[in-house]
């Protein structure tokens, strides 16, 4: 996963695939209400095929609205991971700023942070795990309700065959109550239709987006794994070919200063030298300069006959 594809906000178009699907689903049933109206409401002789339609209907509307609420959730989140990045990027000296203590960014930034002032071992695969499976629970309720939905029709065309066997049996039963009977048949078994028809529907939805959720948790949970092995490891995990590295480099930093150390010698080496020969020189001058006062000193003598100067003993 690169860079960008790390920033991506898949949650964001799923929200607005969201909101466009249920606005369109809820053009098409005003527009086709005159239809609809008369398949599930009139000549009702009981009211068993409003409550299964209206309890499907109200599972279908608790699990839309539960995953509306996690797709926000994983838009913050994701946010947060961008926000992360672009610290990173920016050279930020704090990495967490401008991010809610309460994401699982800034959770993760700070788990790393106590086991390693613990002197304790990061171990990744165990964090990824463990965040893998926190995220599982919280869609307990959305895996339910994915799962009794189309069960929720296949119960409703029972309901409904069962009522339509009753009128069946009426109309066995007596012909003065053939109306009645011939009433429940036909109620039982437009029940049936509107029940499975309504529960295939409310599956269909349902199920795109609970496919869609489970990709933007699997989009959301990639990015934190690759944003801990790209930025928070490197600066919590030190392993062997770190620590190879670092030796290679310290090396070539003593080789280094090996190499300046010994120029240097060398340096002073040469600056040795010639100081000795500049000594030796100036000795020889000196020598030379005291030969020459002493023949100076000899003339004057010689010249105003001054007697020699002995040396006291």
């Amino acid at each position: 996963m690169d860079i960008q594809r790390l920033l991506t906000s898949l949650s964001t178009r799923i929200i607005v695939q969201f909101g466009g699907i249920i606005a369109a689903a809820i053009i098409l049933v005003a527009l086709n209400f005159d239809l609809l109206y008369p398949f599930y409401f009139e000549n009702q002789l009981t009211g068993v095929g409003i409550s299964i339609n209206s309890t499907i209907l109200g599972l279908l509307i608790i699990g839309l609205g539960s995953i509306l609420y996690n797709l926000l959730r994983y838009k913050r989140e994701e946010a947060a991971i961008a926000r992360f990045v672009n610290n990173v990027e920016s050279l930020k000296a704090d990495l967490m700023e401008g991010i809610p203590a309460d994401t699982i960014v800034a959770g993760r930034h700070a788990t790393m942070r106590s086991i390693q002032n613990s002197n304790g071992e990061i171990n990744h695969g165990a964090l990824a795990s463990m965040l893998n499976a926190d995220e599982s629970t919280r869609f307990g309720l959305i895996r339910f309700i994915n799962n009794i939905l189309i069960l929720a029709g296949v119960f409703g065309t029972i309901v409904s065959l069962s009522i339509a066997l009753l009128g069946a049996s009426d109309l066995i039963d007596s012909a003065d109550a053939s109306l009645g009977g011939m009433g429940l048949v036909i109620q039982g078994m437009s029940t049936a239709l509107s029940t499975t028809i309504t529960a295939i529907v409310s599956y269909a939805i349902f199920g795109y987006f609970y496919t869609r959720l489970n990709d933007v948790q699997t989009h959301f949970l990639s990015g934190v794994e690759h944003l801990t092995s790209v930025y928070l490891l490197p600066q919590y995990v030190k392993s062997s070919d770190d620590i190879v590295h670092k030796m290679s480099d310290l090396i070539k930093s003593v080789i280094f200063a090996a190499n300046n150390l010994k120029k240097t010698q060398e340096v002073y080496h040469d600056a040795a030298v010639t100081l000795q020969q500049t000594i030796s020189a100036n000795r020889q001058q000196m020598d030379n300069l005291t030969d020459e006062l002493e023949g100076i000193k000899k003339i004057l003598r010689e010249g105003f006959r001054l007697p020699a100067v002995e040396l006291e003993s």
